[in-house]
């Protein structure tokens, strides 16, 4: 696998947002979807899957009417600039922070949803 190695140290560089724009790219380039390989792996239900899940992602589904909030907590959630924190309001649905124990994702929903944002955990 050393032929991807150069293609991987790039990647390891990207930014969050950078990479969610890569991963677009790629579906639209080949036609494919990324979720649908990580959606079909396991044939777990629903309920069983949350009760085993230890990590969770915060999805932001829409910012709302008070945008300019909803940036300032992604951009203090997620340790990015305000450039970044923007694209991820303006480009949603999009994930705001990845990895996430259940409470600290709760709590960000919570934030979230308390200026106006549509939120989800995945």
């Amino acid at each position: 696998m050393e032929k991807f190695n150069d293609i991987i140290e790039k990647i390891e560089k990207l930014t969050v947002v950078e990479l969610s724009d890569l991963v677009k790219a790629l579906e639209e380039k080949f036609d494919v979807s990324a979720s649908v390989a990580v959606a079909s792996g396991g044939g777990v239900t629903g309920d069983a899957e949350a009760a085993e899940k230890t990590s969770w992602n915060v999805l932001l589904k829409a910012a709302g009417d008070q945008k300019i909030n909803v940036i300032k907590i992604i951009k203090e959630a997620a340790g990015v600039g305000l450039k970044e924190a923007k694209n991820i309001a303006d480009g949603a649905p999009k994930v705001v922070k990845e990895n996430l124990k259940k409470e600290e994702a709760e709590e960000l929903k919570k934030k979230l949803e308390e200026v106006g944002a549509t939120v989800e955990l995945q």
